[in-house]
């Protein structure tokens, strides 16, 4: 018996398979994701069902989150004029960075072949802005507000594409006109703006490929006495 009335309890949901299906599932599922590109060309005219957006931000919401405060907001955006709005806000800024001294940052997106304009803010039917909830307004205050966050939208971002749409995560920087924009209180900071909608037929990606297995984990099944401290 937990000794905070506070900490009440429930079974946990199950979710037990068999080895084998939980091997097809686990590449199933690595297979579908090995897809996942970043998609910058849009296909405006294609309407995309309301209810993958709204599954996906149900899917989001599940996301672990510091003390389960859940510190999230998404804003669904379809209205034309506040998309065209953003993207001028965006692109402004956008152009005063590229047009700009150079950087590692330019150096470091040459391969991506980006530049200041940013059509996927109208052209993709709709634009998930994504907000961290801080304290106030009646919200409580959050922990870990920047990784639970992050952790939600990898999930969003799973469930578009496993609903065969394409997205693209966009920061402007700054981003504090979004509250403006969206009438949004001052308590939610902009996250990222994910961009969604089917792919344009003839839309293109950087032929660019992810780190190999052995270049992003690393596998430790004992301490090795020998090696660090004891601090």
């Amino acid at each position: 018996m937990p000794c905070n009335p506070r900490h009440r309890v429930i079974p946990a949901p199950a979710n037990d398979v068999s080895p084998a299906k939980a091997r097809a599932a686990s590449r199933r599922f690595l297979e579908a994701m090995s897809t996942r590109r970043t998609i910058r060309d849009f296909n405006p005219s294609r309407p995309v069902d309301p209810e993958l957006i709204e599954n996906a931000i149900r899917t989001a919401a599940t996301a672990p989150s510091g003390a389960n405060i859940q510190p999230w907001r998404f804003v669904v955006v379809t209205d034309p004029e506040a998309r065209t709005r953003i993207r001028e806000r965006v692109e402004r800024a956008e152009r005063t960075f590229y047009e700009g001294p150079l950087t590692e940052w330019h150096e470091a997106l040459t391969q991506l072949g980006t530049d200041w304009h940013k059509p996927h803010l109208t052209d993709a039917p709709y634009l998930i802005v994504i907000f961290e909830v801080h304290q106030g307004f009646g919200e409580p205050k959050p922990y870990y507000v920047k990784e639970s966050v992050g952790i939600a939208v990898g999930l969003l971002l799973a469930s578009l594409h496993q609903a065969g749409l394409a997205t693209l995560t966009h920061t402007p920087s700054p981003m504090r006109f979004l509250n403006a924009i969206l009438g949004r209180p001052v308590n939610e900071r902009a996250f990222c703006i994910v961009a969604a909608g089917y792919a344009a037929e003839d839309a293109t990606v950087p032929d660019i490929a992810r780190k190999p297995l052995d270049e992003v984990v690393a596998w430790r099944d004992r301490i090795d006495p020998d090696v660090g401290g004891s601090g």
